[in-house]
């Protein structure tokens, strides 16, 4: 049964014109204002901070109060208190990696964007079906661009974002086939440059990613 989910298309609107969500994936982040401000100025404007972290929900926390101009959201939600415990700490959008009946509850709930990871055309309906703002298609770079290209033809109006093996060498074969907006990893904010505090170093891999979604 589909949930009752809140107009979200301004939202949505937002992601299609930003294109790409940094997905950052690091045993510690030592001063996430720092990051997200650095990716910022080099045009990246959405932040997935991930439960894959320690102490993700302090790291929301002071990252949305620092006001850095970031749509700061959290990602590897797998549960339903994940869910709750990132909303409360401020998170404007949540990511799964597959299919989280929980989760899209908790978003509906709270009428914030999901994000919910499938794979197959049934997963990306069954999406759809539980509220989700937009499918996020894992991994992308094992199927390749090709494949965003095959789910637009029975599904042109889902959103799908391309997720996992996204680098600037490819990003733009992904958004060109389909994809309304791609997930920036390790290209963008290799955990070894979070954990060392290296904002210059991420804000210009940010500037060559986004230079790249428009050759």
């Amino acid at each position: 049964m589909q949930n009752s989910v809140p107009d979200l298309s301004s939202t949505l609107s937002e992601l299609s014109g930003d294109r790409v969500i940094a997905v950052v994936r690091a045993s510690s982040i030592p001063d996430a204002p720092a990051l997200c401000a650095a990716l910022a100025a080099g045009g990246i404007r959405w932040v997935e901070l991930t439960y894959t972290t320690p102490g993700v929900a302090a790291h929301l926390r002071s990252a949305t109060a620092a006001g850095t101009g970031c749509r700061i959201g959290v990602g590897t939600v797998l549960t339903q208190a994940q869910a709750e415990e990132a909303l409360e700490a401020g998170a404007e959008f949540l990511v799964t990696p597959g299919r989280r009946p929980a989760v899209a509850k908790a978003a509906g709930a709270a009428g914030i964007a999901l994000v919910m990871g499938a794979l197959t055309p049934s997963e990306v309906a069954d999406a759809v079906d539980l509220g989700a703002m937009a499918v996020k298609i894992f991994p992308a770079k094992s199927f390749g661009p090709g494949y965003f290209k095959d789910l637009a033809g029975p599904y042109p109006d889902i959103p799908l974002v391309a997720s996992g093996g996204v680098n600037a060498e490819n990003a733009h074969a992904f958004l060109s086939h389909g994809a309304r907006a791609v997930c920036a990893g390790t290209d963008v904010v290799p955990p070894a440059a979070v954990e060392a505090g290296d904002w210059a170093g991420i804000t210009r891999r940010a500037e060559a990613f986004v230079a790249s979604l428009t050759p």
